[in-house]
């Protein structure tokens, strides 16, 4: 197999309870990141993962930190066992954009652990002021979905993948849209469980307040390409990649354009870092041909380094 890969990083949704454990449990070197991750935080990270309950372990303010944890720990414990990874760029899902960034050397360690931090917290306080939620609109035609999003006076937050393509915005809104799906020529419709309506103008007030903070922020040039699935392109230039990571709070997930960016310079073998899987599976909807191999436990991160050494 090909050791020239590229790497992507779960967002907000994959999350579930008991993530991480059993990484940590068996690797010394990962229960000592923990424990670093823990002091920059000021909360226990390891039980929330390991224990939830779901209804927290989902807060923004505490998944957000949770996924970036796990999907670094992911990359650093697979890096450890193959060598000569040749690594061609890298992507995240909304939130793991910042932990692609990370991976990337934008910022350190844990100066992005404390962005995530408080952009989750930032979206957090947002969804307390505000009613909305998401809905996901499978088996449509794009122009078809962006015409019901505007009927709707709602926002498209993400392009997933060729036929699925999320919606946002007040939850009465959203109730139109899925009420007035079929009639767009839509086959499913989908109200999301969320707490809120991310990438949606009803974000705005995290959006000002990240801004605040990515501002101070120290950002250096990434050493590697990394994907802003806002621009759809490669940023370098750290104002830009500070400007495209604060528009990205209320503006659309181009997933389906970002990994094409990469399959157009034609890299095939992808590595997807985190929970959930769910970044493999719109792959399959938007190339059928790559390869994705996903490292979220012990297992996987077993077959990841058994099918990389080969």
């Amino acid at each position: 197999m090909s050791k020239r890969v590229v790497l992507l990083f779960a967002g907000q949704g994959a999350q579930e309870v008991g993530m991480a454990r059993d990484l940590i449990e068996s690797h010394p070197s990962a229960h000592a990141s923990l424990e670093a991750a823990n002091r920059v935080l000021g909360i226990d990270l390891g039980n929330i993962m390991f224990s939830g309950p779901l209804e927290e372990l989902t807060r923004t303010s505490r998944c957000q930190p949770a996924l970036y944890f796990h999907g670094l720990l992911c990359w650093d414990l697979l890096r450890e066992r193959v060598t000569g990874l040749e690594v061609a760029g890298a992507a995240g899902l909304s939130l793991g954009e910042f932990t692609a960034h990370a991976a990337a050397g934008t910022f350190g360690r844990e100066e992005g652990l404390r962005l995530v931090l408080q952009r989750g917290a930032f979206m957090e306080e947002a969804t307390g002021r505000t009613q909305g939620t998401m809905a996901a609109m499978i088996g449509g035609e794009e122009e078809a979905v962006r015409a019901l999003a505007e009927a709707c006076d709602v926002d498209v937050a993400n392009y997933n993948s060729p036929g699925q393509i999320v919606l946002s915005g007040t939850r009465e809104g959203i109730a139109k849209a899925v009420a007035g799906a079929k009639a767009c020529g839509i086959k499913i419709a989908k109200e999301l469980t969320v707490a809120g309506a991310y990438h949606s103008r009803l974000m705005r007030s995290a959006q000002e307040e990240l801004g605040k903070v990515l501002h101070s922020a120290r950002l250096e040039t990434p050493i590697i390409p990394v994907v802003s699935n806002f621009l759809a392109r490669p940023v370098r230039d750290p104002d830009e990649i500070r400007a495209s990571l604060e528009a990205q709070v209320t503006g659309s997930v181009r997933w389906t354009e970002s990994m094409r960016v990469f399959l157009d310079q034609g890299e095939r073998t992808f590595i997807e870092l985190g929970p959930g899987g769910v970044l493999a599976g719109l792959m399959k909807r938007i190339d059928r041909e790559a390869k994705v191999i996903s490292v979220t436990d012990v297992p996987s991160l077993e077959a990841a380094v058994a099918a990389l050494n080969q």
